[in-house]
């Protein structure tokens, strides 16, 4: 029995990047071997186990052969006769096949130290067209390792473009398209994810809402910006749809990827209320606080923060306009917090009730909102 350290553990601590996790490969071994020694089998379509004492996951040597359609149409064979180069050789690319034996050295029959020098992603076989899910994670590699001056080896461009056309893609589930799409948001560049589908074809497959030229170019813009000012996915998600979709799109790429529902109403209130967000220094106390109670600012100021940046994102990112300065953000927090400081309680010696007490809390409300303008200036694009 030999174990090898595999995947991303080893390409990201050869390209000096943290590593979070460690996966194994073992060679040589069955499934009652492991299960002796105290591993626990977790592993649905192949023996994939988690060691007793770290938990980190240990996969036995495997093959894999087409026999169906979409990313699951695999049948797996493995066993103690399967050598570490066949396991390695499934895998999509070549940086992504180097082992790491137990004294540290490094197993690499397929070149993927010359594609880490050369900064390369490339595929490892042919075979590479069998899984349309590959497609979805060199764009997410892509994402990830372009601040490194990695790009995708046009070879593998081309049979990510084969993938594209055959309609294999339409065979992922959502709930896997929308997994791989949180990740790349995650991404230091997450819009080289969208780019990199529009060069090889699949973005009209998998994001057909943001085929459009036009729309793509804006949605980008505001990913980009949104990128500058936060690392959540959620928030960069909502910036890119708010940018470029009305509002019945945005529901519709939502309910189709299955995203969650935080995710749906940002990017819905993002879209819905981008004017008051660009408007907000102009417009008067009662609008203000209308806008806010219509985003729940009083209730969910989480959600408002990230409501204000990707407003910001969004408004940043239009042509000529990204080096203006947002006094927005600042001043719509002020208010939520002059409002939010206002409450029922401190009426209640008025003896007012019902509908009265409600009108003379936005009064008291929008008179502590129109204070803000001895704080902040006015000289807004």
């Amino acid at each position: 029995m030999k174990v090898y350290k595999v995947g991303g553990a080893v390409r990201d601590k050869l390209l000096g990047l943290p590593v979070h996790e460690h996966d194994y490969v073992v060679v040589g071994a069955t499934p009652e071997q492991l299960r002796a020694l105290g591993f626990r089998e977790v592993g649905r379509d192949f023996p994939v186990f988690l060691h007793p004492e770290t938990g980190e996951e240990y996969a036995l040597a495997r093959t894999e052969r087409k026999s169906g359609p979409g990313h699951r149409g695999f049948r797996v064979e493995f066993g103690p006769d399967i050598p570490l180069e066949k396991d390695l050789e499934r895998r999509d690319l070549t940086i992504n096949a180097i082992a790491e034996d137990a004294a540290g050295r490094l197993i690499d029959p397929y070149g993927g130290l010359a594609d880490l020098e050369a900064r390369r992603l490339r595929h490892v076989s042919e075979a590479f067209v069998e899984d349309p899910l590959r497609v979805l994670r060199v764009a997410r590699f892509h994402a990830k390792l372009a601040p490194l001056g990695f790009h995708v080896a046009p070879e593998t461009l081309a049979l990510m473009r084969r993938i594209a056309d055959s309609g294999e893609l339409e065979h992922l589930t959502a709930e896997r398209v929308f997994r791989e799409l949180e990740k790349a948001l995650a991404t230091p560049c997450p819009w080289v994810f969208f780019e990199t589908l529009a060069a090889c074809g699949a973005l009209p497959r998998l994001f057909p809402e943001l085929a459009d030229g036009g729309r793509l170019a804006r949605a980008l813009a505001a990913l980009r910006r949104a990128a500058a000012l936060d690392e959540a996915p959620e928030l960069r998600f909502a910036a890119l749809a708010a940018a470029a979709l009305d509002e019945a799109a945005i529901d519709a790429l939502c309910r189709r990827l299955k995203t969650p529902r935080a995710w749906r109403e940002l990017a819905l209130l993002t879209r819905r209320h981008r004017d008051l967000f660009e408007q907000a220094t102009r417009l008067p106390p009662p609008d203000i606080l209308a806008g806010l109670k219509a985003l729940d600012a009083l209730r969910r100021p989480e959600r408002f923060e990230r409501f204000l940046r990707a407003a910001e994102a969004v408004a940043g990112s239009e042509p000529g306009r990204e080096r203006w300065p947002w006094p927005q953000a600042d001043y719509l927090r002020a208010a939520r917090d002059q409002a939010a400081a206002v409450t029922a309680r401190d009426l209640l010696r008025r003896d007012l009730e019902g509908p009265a007490l409600a009108a003379e809390l936005d009064a008291v409300r929008c008179t502590a909102i129109a204070k803000l303008k001895r704080r902040y200036r006015w000289s807004v694009p």
